[in-house]
């Protein structure tokens, strides 16, 4: 019985309550629930701490998660989305242009597959579930951060 619970708690947690059992596209929504978590929390700081704590419990929870989903790198398992997308908007303004920015490049990043994501990817586990999204999401981060320089430097 203790085990039962565990399971379902591991599973609501990996798959956003439930957001990874959605019909269609359920890891770009994951990422929709992480632009609104960046649009609600206003501090840099607590955004920061949020991106810690989903990186420990993705990295912590998708190796059970995959192993009571019998599927590797199940596509209900959506937390590493998340947390990706928390990386990729990590220390950007608050405005709609680095959001809409952010999550088309993250997508883009994720499926893209660039190096060395398509490498983690092929990882059992949480280093394969977790480690492509976290590339992405730091790619991502690196090229608007340069954009942003870029555009300070030009006004």
């Amino acid at each position: 019985m203790k085990n039962f619970f565990k399971n379902k708690l591991c599973l609501v947690i990996t798959t956003l309550f439930g957001t990874g059992y959605l019909p269609l596209i359920p890891g770009t929504s994951a990422c929709f629930l992480s632009l609104i978590l960046f649009f609600l929390i206003k501090s840099d700081f607590y955004f920061f701490l949020l991106t810690l704590f989903s990186f420990y419990l993705s990295f912590s929870l998708t190796t059970k998660a995959e192993k009571i989903f019998k599927e590797k790198d199940c596509k209900k398992i959506v937390i590493d989305d998340f947390f990706g997308m928390l990386v990729a908007l990590l220390f950007l303004p608050r405005q709609i242009r680095w959001a809409f920015l952010s999550f088309f490049l993250f997508r883009l990043f994720d499926l893209l597959k660039i190096p060395p994501a398509n490498k983690l990817e092929r990882f059992e586990g949480a280093k394969g579930i977790v480690g492509d999204d976290l590339v992405a999401g730091v790619y991502t981060n690196i090229v608007l951060q340069i954009v942003r320089l870029l555009l300070k430097i030009s006004s």
